[in-house]
């Protein structure tokens, strides 16, 4: 999806115009994921940028991208550019130790949050 949003459209309430371009994206990202993966590939990932034009678009998280939309409305822009590119990615997994590490880690970082009360 690669597509410039206008977020002043006469005869559309603003609000209203934002809630159809976030659905619009998510049922985008819906349709994406649900397609059959190639083979050797565990998940569909995508690939975001952002910007108030296609010029000036940077790369984004794709959690990130509802962020940026609400960001550039409150800031009363008039446009958007929103590219998003399926792509799929394949799951590193951790060695055994370092995974153990990993969560006794984070078990000890919430005993530290208690002492500091």
């Amino acid at each position: 999806m690669k597509k410039t949003f206008q977020l002043q459209v006469e005869g559309k309430h603003p609000d209203r115009l934002l809630d159809a371009i976030k659905h619009e994206i998510r049922k985008y990202l819906k349709r994406e994921r649900r397609r059959d993966l190639p083979e050797g590939a565990d998940f569909w990932d995508f690939d975001c940028k952002f910007g108030l034009s296609e010029d000036t678009a940077e790369v984004v998280h794709l959690a990130n991208v509802i962020t940026c939309i609400d960001t550039a409305a409150k800031e009363h822009a008039s446009q958007f550019y929103v590219e998003i590119l399926a792509k799929h990615g394949v799951r590193a997994k951790r060695p055994a130790g370092e995974a153990r590490e990993h969560q006794e880690r984070h078990a000890l970082d919430g005993l530290d949050d208690d002492n500091n009360d």
